[in-house]
């Protein structure tokens, strides 16, 4: 008889993001939770704390916290949050040369010692460290994504709901593109009352909402001082690795490898795709209007380029 064997989840980085998706794993039950990060004792301290709620919440996982890669061995799941998170007045972009190094370098020591993990890329800039993460993984592009759609997703969701005074449980808004100035808010998919949001608003209503979206990460920013939000993408990673786990077939907003879907091909960008068991179990090509095909085309672009300057 095989012996039980949950779910490995590896969290690299214990900073905000990663222990506070580490907790939700965990108190979810999705799997036993290797929290790894290079500054001694972090991830420890902070692994035994949640261990010490255990008995509490009522869940059976372990999760441990450590600086060497050895402990994450046989991982089913890795979630790469490590890098430095974003400053006041700071673009995603410029995080560019300073986080491209540590994804190469968490990637190669995490691939020692796991086979075939999926891999989500939470790190800044998103669909360019998902790009590097999968050029340095060798893993089949299915298996490499980035979390940032569906959390720009919930964040056009939040504005709709405060413009039109609306709850969140009657609103579905999509947001593709990249993780950041060039997202792409999809006005023509996004309903309210199953309203399309464009009957449901007036256009300046629209504008105000897609740009209060597109702002959204550099506003939490501004008011924490340090840091950057926390809370919202842990719920976004969560949201991803229960769908791969549970092989749900769920479908939602990711930073995914194109080859060839919305005439785009050879870079990550954040576009609808089914989640299961194998990761990116297929990319859903929904029609967008001219100006949303011409917007997403500027993402691709945009992404290209700084691939382009990083000399791969």
């Amino acid at each position: 008889m095989k012996p039980f064997r949950r779910n490995k989840i590896t969290v690299v980085g214990a900073g905000n993001v990663g222990a506070t998706s580490a907790m939700r794993i965990l108190e979810a039950g999705l799997g036993d939770v290797v929290l790894l990060d290079v500054a001694e004792g972090i991830a420890m301290g902070k692994a035994e704390d949640l261990m010490d709620a255990a008995s509490l919440i009522g869940h059976g996982c372990t999760i441990t916290g450590t600086s060497d890669y050895k402990d994450t061995k046989d991982s089913d799941v890795v979630v790469v949050t490590a890098g430095f998170a974003r400053k006041p007045g700071m673009t995603r972009e410029e995080l560019l040369c300073k986080n491209a190094s540590v994804a190469k370098d968490v990637t190669i020591n995490f691939m020692k010692f796991s086979v075939n993990p999926v891999v989500i890329v939470v790190t800044n800039p998103l669909d360019i460290m998902s790009y590097i993460v999968y050029k340095e993984s060798g893993l089949d592009s299915k298996r490499v994504f980035g979390m940032a759609g569906c959390l720009d997703s919930s964040r056009m969701n939040l504005m709709v709901s405060r413009f039109l005074n609306r709850p969140l449980d009657v609103i579905d808004s999509m947001v593709l593109g990249t993780h950041g100035e060039t997202m792409v808010p999809v006005i023509s998919r996004s309903k309210v009352d199953n309203i399309l949001l464009s009957d449901a608003a007036s256009e300046d209503t629209v504008n105000n909402i897609v740009e209060k979206t597109k702002s959204r990460g550099a506003e939490i920013v501004s008011y924490l001082g340090t840091g950057s939000a926390f809370y919202a993408p842990s719920a976004g990673i969560f949201r991803m690795i229960k769908a791969v786990l549970e092989d749900t077939q769920e479908i939602m907003p990711c930073s995914c490898m194109l080859s060839g879907e919305f005439g785009i091909d050879g870079i990550y960008l954040g576009v609808p795709a089914q989640l299961g068991r194998e990761g990116v179990e297929d990319i859903v090509e929904i029609p967008l209007d001219e100006n949303e095909k011409r917007l997403l085309h500027a993402a691709s672009e945009s992404v290209s380029s700084q691939i382009s300057a990083l000399k791969l």
